[in-house]
């Protein structure tokens, strides 16, 4: 039984789904804006919140901690600058999922993922 085990596996290898984490914080951090399937919003969201956190934090050893989970680093540098400064005043909550309807291939609930103004 699968007690206090959190996370979803979504079919993958735990290197393969690490890999698309990073692949989906990064996008969204650089885009501000992601169209994803619902599981893996709800499941890149707070892996987003958290480099934010970081950037807040604004040390040299947070931004190492960034640059280890962000795959570019231009996306880490508006982090650090851009990102930080819109959130200075927020204690968290900074992504918004929006439901969009099912995908037409499968019909997997489809979501827009983006970061509050």
């Amino acid at each position: 039984m699968r007690h206090n085990v959190a996370g979803k596996k979504l079919g993958r290898t735990t290197s393969h789904r690490r890999a698309l984490y990073r692949n989906l914080v990064t996008d969204l951090l650089r885009y501000e804006k992601i169209v994803t399937t619902e599981i893996k919003a709800k499941e890149v969201r707070g892996l987003a919140e958290k480099m934010i956190t970081l950037g807040k934090k604004s040390s040299l050893s947070s931004f190492r901690q960034a640059l280890t989970f962000i795959y570019d680093k231009n996306v880490a540098d508006k982090v650090f600058s851009e990102l930080a400064a819109r959130y200075a005043e927020r204690p968290g909550g900074y992504t918004r999922i929006v439901k969009l309807g099912p995908r037409l291939g499968d019909g997997a609930p489809m979501v827009q993922l983006s970061l509050v103004e």
